[in-house]
């Protein structure tokens, strides 16, 4: 019940009690005998007092029992709020349907937000935590190997030119990959703001993934990696896409499968290929590695997952590689999944739609040309 209607209730009773008395107390002494009038006004007095206390004792127990108890209790409950304590709960089915059962039921909203705040900040700072602890374990890796290498110039070790330019490819290299590290360290603090900077602009498929995959080649030729390359799309085919933040996508899904191909032997390859889907075109980058369990496949794309193999890798890895993919792909209006067989390989799929183009007939009617769609 409503505490405005337990008020009205309250003070309808205060009122009218007395006048249903006075009324008693003249119809009791219309009938009764003259002689009786003292004994008789005596006991209604004491009757009416009495009903009066029960009264008054009647209406403040059941105020107290509606109103301030319930709100003791969302004092103490506000009280563990203040302290941290999230798990403290009110009951929410207490069938009050007025103001106190709100007000519980909002408290409980409330809780249960706030509650759900602090854990993703727990695990956001832990995520952080790991992140910087990866990046730095990361980035002392190819320091040591550009110390080592720049000493061996200095001392003479290189004493050849070929291995001399050999010691500057490995330093070019390790360059290069803390430079990779600290890009995607910004580009994961501009996912976390939301601001990633794209410059859409319309890209021709094939000219555009030729140019990716000859400066992909030349890295993977140093690393005794196989590149095979595929387009199956018409040459005119076109998308709407940021040239850099695709390059992006391209280098990480290969940088990932070029970690974890576990092949010394010199027989890694990596695929790949784009299809033509129509109105999309899918990309497939596919390697021979040690492919990904069923079990791992769907939170591959989670920041910060590993799967064992990954986490006993010594190539290490920052751990949001692909959750940067998936979220430049989805942005491009896209999708992205992944196929793989442990002990064959992985596959990585995503599709993004084609750039449509309109034409207008002779009597101003708009087409469509099919071979194109936009984002």
């Amino acid at each position: 019940m409503r505490f405005r209607t337990r008020l009205m209730i309250t003070s309808a009773t205060i009122v009218i009690l007395p006048f249903i008395l006075v009324i008693a107390s003249f119809i009791i002494i219309q009938n009764s005998v003259a002689n009786n009038y003292t004994s008789l006004i005596t006991y209604m007095v004491i009757a009416f007092g009495l009903i009066m206390i029960a009264t008054s004792v009647i209406l403040t127990a059941w105020l107290r029992k509606g109103f301030f108890e319930p709100v003791d209790e969302l004092n103490v409950a506000m009280q563990h709020i203040k302290d941290g304590n999230f798990d403290y709960m009110l009951p929410t089915d207490i069938g009050d349907k007025g103001e106190i059962g709100e007000l519980y039921r909002n408290y409980e909203d409330m809780r249960l937000r706030l509650k759900e705040s602090a854990d993703e900040k727990v695990i956001r700072e832990g995520q952080n935590k790991e992140l910087i602890s990866n990046i730095s374990h990361d980035l002392k890796t190819p320091i040591t190997a550009i110390k080592g290498y720049s000493q061996g110039l200095l001392e003479g070790v290189a004493d050849t030119p070929e291995r001399q330019m050999k010691y500057i490819r490995t330093i070019y290299n390790k360059a290069n990959d803390m430079n990779n590290l600290i890009n995607e360290l910004t580009l994961y603090s501009s996912i976390d703001n939301n601001r990633i900077p794209y410059n859409f602009t319309r890209i021709v498929v094939g000219d555009y993934f030729g140019d990716c995959i000859e400066e992909i080649g030349m890295d993977l030729d140093s690393k005794d990696i196989k590149l095979n390359y595929a387009n199956l799309t018409a040459p005119d085919t076109q998308i709407v896409a940021d040239p850099e933040q695709l390059k992006r996508v391209v280098n990480n899904i290969v940088s990932n499968s070029v970690k974890y191909l576990g092949r010394d032997d010199g027989s890694g390859i990596i695929d790949v290929r784009i299809l033509d889907e129509v109105d999309s075109v899918r990309v497939e980058i596919e390697d021979n590695g040690k492919g990904i369990g069923s079990q791992d496949i769907p939170n591959i794309f989670d920041r910060f997952y590993r799967t064992d193999s990954s986490r006993n890798s010594k190539q290490g890895g920052s751990g949001i590689g692909l959750s940067i993919v998936k979220k430049i792909i989805e942005d491009h209006g896209g999708y992205i999944w992944a196929t793989s067989h442990e002990g064959e390989g992985t596959c990585m799929h995503f599709v993004l739609r084609k750039y449509m183009e309109y034409h207008e007939k002779a009597d101003g009617e708009s087409v469509v040309d099919h071979d194109f769609e936009s984002v």
